[in-house]
């Protein structure tokens, strides 16, 4: 049986490979026979307890009138397992966001973090380790990544002594439902300049404030997006320990990423010691804790 004939329920005529993300699902895009589009995602049948998360979350997200894509249905195809979404029209902001004008940035950054403060407030049944417990034992990994890694930042040492000097921060932390990889490239803007968030297929249960990881990319691409997704989820009152523990975020993910990107070679490598630089320059090489990029409104 094809991936077509799977869906034959929802007249499904035909389903077109889609390669793009980083993610290691196997994607497709379908159509159904009045043009309508989804998008069906494939893992291996060990993922299931994973997907039907994924699905769970979506589905709430979806039912509290956050925008993103509707999920219709998981289960299995063949030897993997699926889950199956409707498709959002849009551009992904990462391309969208340098075209606007700043204050049409500043504002989708606001939605942004307005939906995020809402996925984070949905009700989640799920046990987990306490936070501090959990994140000192991917420092410590992430770490052990960078030290066995052959290529170096030149003022790693700064990261390392930030996260060294701060890993109190992580004691007696709340957990709540995770996006797990907020950052524009995984945001759709439409026609009428609505954002939408898609690729919940990282999501699990942390620290509310980690999920700013990787605002790092949003800043890159456009300071007052990143800006409006901080007032937006804090509605304009940002305290100080969000940025102090956001820093230990930032550090710790800078540290892992260039042995990450060594199986991809050397303009990825080269990518992440740019990026490693210029968050040195955004923090005066961590004697601050607020980045130069933050646009106070």
């Amino acid at each position: 049986m094809n991936i077509v004939n799977h869906f034959e329920h929802l007249n499904i005529v035909s389903g077109e490979l889609l390669e793009k993300g980083w993610s290691s699902d196997t994607k497709y895009i379908l159509k159904d026979n009045h043009h309508k589009k989804y998008l069906v995602r494939l893992r291996t049948s060990d993922q299931m307890d994973k997907v039907k998360m994924e699905y769970q979350l979506m589905k709430q997200c979806h039912e509290v009138g956050i925008a993103t894509q509707k999920p219709i249905e998981y289960g299995v195809y063949g030897e993997q397992s699926y889950l199956l979404l409707t498709c959002i029209e849009g551009i992904e902001a990462s391309e969208m966001l340098p075209k606007l004008t700043n204050e049409q940035q500043y504002a989708l950054g606001v939605q942004a973090g307005q939906y995020l403060r809402r996925i984070h407030a949905l009700p989640s049944n799920q046990k987990t380790a306490p936070w501090d417990e959990k994140f000192n034992r991917k420092i410590d990994n992430k770490i052990r990544m960078y030290e066995q890694c052959d290529y170096k930042y030149d003022k790693g040492h700064l990261f390392l002594n930030y996260i060294e000097n701060h890993r109190h921060l992580l004691d007696n932390r709340a957990q709540v439902p995770h996006h797990g990889d907020f950052h524009c490239g995984n945001m759709v803007i439409n026609e009428e300049l609505k954002l939408h968030i898609i690729d919940f297929n990282r999501c699990d249960i942390g620290e509310p404030w980690e999920e700013f990881n990787r605002i790092v990319w949003c800043a890159g691409q456009s300071s007052q997006f990143a800006s409006g997704r901080i007032d937006g989820y804090f509605d304009g009152d940002v305290p100080h320990d969000f940025w102090q523990l956001l820093l230990l975020y930032i550090s710790t993910n800078t540290l892992s990423s260039l042995p990450w990107g060594v199986q991809f070679g050397e303009d990825q490598i080269q990518l992440f010691k740019d990026q490693a630089a210029e968050i040195l320059d955004w923090y005066d090489d961590l004697n601050t804790v607020i980045p130069n990029w933050y646009c106070l409104k």
